[in-house]
């Protein structure tokens, strides 16, 4: 099988199109064919070893793990003994977490790992898409905010793709959401959902007083200290982006009304993922998250001639919210 596979940390380029056997799924194994993957920022973390803590997962002078990719979408092409919970041509989709791998043709993924059945009317790409962003996203506004009907929740970076999936959980939630995002993305991120997009090279959220009930810096781009006036009594604000301050900030803001929150959602077992992708798979095929967007960085390895083997990276790097497919149909 083919494999997009780096040695050592550092920009793109370390990233090579290469050949390996194909895998055996040991006992309790599947292996999955990959129709879909996602490029998102654990990636350009895991390649580039920045910020210097990400090397702590990754390891601290050279890669752990050789090939990059989580979020992954495909169909089991064969089983290890033992395994019952999925049979061969199974549409799936998941994670796999720390273990990475998903920038391959074929990964394999224990049983009890963090995969599930994908539908017939959801597609592979959507289906990466949407956990990719929606797998953070999800507890962040369930269980880190308890956002309930009724309840006002700002999206900071709502055109990311955490920012993305916030705006539309959250709708489906029952709140009534504000999104932030930059002029080139307004239309975009109305087309989520959002009951109010703010542009924020025209407008700065934090200046409002007591107004959120929740702010969910999806970008990691503001700090509970710029955001605390904007939320209301008992506000919460979120964000994905560890720092020194925030970590204290989530010791001492709970003394007063208004809390910190920050939650590393990747670092969560595969059995409390499980049921969160079975509600997204379902949540979609309802209708009730809407699919999800393709704009940002996004990566292709094509089958083809030599021409066509290699990794090809499309705009500028960034949070990516967008699916990084491969075409199965020649």
């Amino acid at each position: 099988m083919r494999i997009a596979a780096y040695e050592r940390y550092g920009p793109p380029e370390v990233v090579a199109i290469t050949d390996r056997p194909d895998p055996i799924p040991r006992e309790g194994q599947v292996r999955v064919l990959v129709h879909a993957a996602v490029v998102g920022s654990s990636d350009s973390a895991a390649r580039s070893g920045t910020p210097w803590f990400a090397r702590l997962a990754f390891g601290l002078r050279a890669p752990k793990r050789h090939v990059l990719g989580s979020e992954i979408a495909g169909v089991v092409d064969a089983i290890g003994a033992g395994v019952t919970r999925f049979a061969v041509g199974d549409r799936v989709f998941g994670a796999t977490g720390i273990d990475l791998g998903g920038h391959a043709e074929q990964v394999i993924v224990a049983e009890s790992g963090a995969v599930v059945r994908l539908p017939a009317s959801v597609s592979m790409a959507d289906a990466v898409a949407i956990s990719d962003g929606a797998l953070t996203a999800l507890p962040f506004l369930r269980d880190g905010a308890h956002v309930r009907a009724g309840d006002r929740v700002l999206v900071n970076g709502a055109s990311g793709s955490v920012g993305a999936a916030a705006v539309q959980l959250a709708k489906h939630l029952g709140a009534e959401v504000i999104a932030v995002c930059g002029p080139a993305h307004t239309e975009l991120v109305r087309s989520l959902g959002a009951d109010r997009v703010i542009d924020r090279t025209r407008e700065d959220f934090t200046r409002a007083r007591g107004r959120y009930d929740v702010i969910f810096d999806a970008a990691g781009k503001s700090t509970f200290r710029r955001c605390r006036r904007a939320l209301a009594p008992r506000g919460t604000y979120l964000t994905t982006v560890p720092s020194f301050a925030i970590m204290v900030q989530l010791l001492t803001s709970r003394i007063g009304g208004k809390r910190a929150v920050i939650m590393f959602t990747g670092l969560r077992k595969d059995a409390d993922k499980v049921p969160d992708l079975e509600y997204l798979a379902g949540a979609r095929r309802g209708g009730h998250v809407p699919s999800a967007h393709r704009g940002g960085a996004a990566a292709r390895a094509d089958r083809g001639g030599p021409s066509h083997g290699r990794l090809r990276a499309q705009g500028r790097e960034r949070r990516a919210d967008s699916v990084a497919h491969r075409d199965r149909s020649g």
